[in-house]
């Protein structure tokens, strides 16, 4: 997919903006942040799907680690997994990421991004890139988001890879962890749930209907109704008196 800049000239891929699209709440707060994010993926695969990260933030901490599968990585380094501290909501390749969830709080939102982390760590994909049916950047994500399911993260319908299960498994539970999936190696599968909805996925591509709130979703399109932007503000669990 050829990319072009305001005076007709071609863009190779890698010169895209990757520049903050200013989303993100100040790192000085004293508040923990988990971020998602998506955004159309790079060339050719972004007329299809999108890439996923988050972006997390400890309450001690002024800085953002973004955490995230890239492909790519792994022709230079062996690994896909990558926990770096910068910017987290950077365009992606000239994408805008859209913010699809955000969770605030004390020692309790603390607590979800040690899991998340633990998650990454133990990712059983690090050295395996596949762009379809996965595992790929979503299907990374959709694991560390049932490893902690209270952040009940909705991946959108154009997530590919999202439902391709690790370990070979065929039943496991939704993303959002509120309900429940059946998939074969990514490629035909049926999704139930209070935050999905329902999604039926065939050949890597998703369609379905979601009830709360209203939508429907498309493959390469995405969901076309009411958003379903959660911004969940958790209080701390730190007893101080």
């Amino acid at each position: 997919m050829a990319h072009y800049g305001s005076d007709g000239s071609r863009i190779p891929w890698w010169e895209l903006r990757r520049d903050s699209s200013h989303q993100a709440p100040d790192p000085n707060t004293e508040e923990a942040i988990i971020q998602l994010y998506s955004a159309r993926a790079a060339r050719w695969r972004g007329a299809f799907g999108v890439h996923t990260w988050f972006a997390t933030k400890k309450s001690d901490e002024s800085r953002y680690t973004r955490i995230e599968v890239m492909g790519y990585a792994l022709r230079w380094s062996g690994n896909t997994v990558r926990l770096r501290q910068g910017p987290p909501d950077n365009y992606w390749f000239g994408s805008r990421p859209y913010l699809l969830r955000e969770i605030r709080g004390g020692d309790d939102v603390n607590e979800m991004i040690d899991r998340l982390h633990k998650a990454a760590h133990e990712y059983p994909y690090d050295d395996q890139y596949n762009v379809w049916p996965g595992p790929n950047s979503n299907t990374f994500i959709a694991t560390l988001s049932r490893a902690v399911p209270e952040m009940g993260v909705e991946l959108p319908a154009t997530a590919i890879g999202k439902d391709y299960l690790p370990g070979g498994r065929v039943l496991a539970a939704s993303p959002s962890g509120k309900g429940l999936q059946f998939s074969l190696r990514g490629l035909f599968g049926l999704m139930v749930g209070l935050e999905e909805g329902i999604e039926v996925n065939v050949l890597g591509l998703t369609a379905g209907l979601d009830v709360s709130p209203p939508a429907i979703k498309l493959p390469g399109i995405g969901r076309i109704g009411l958003s379903d932007f959660d911004r969940q503000v958790y209080t701390s669990t730190t007893d101080d008196s």
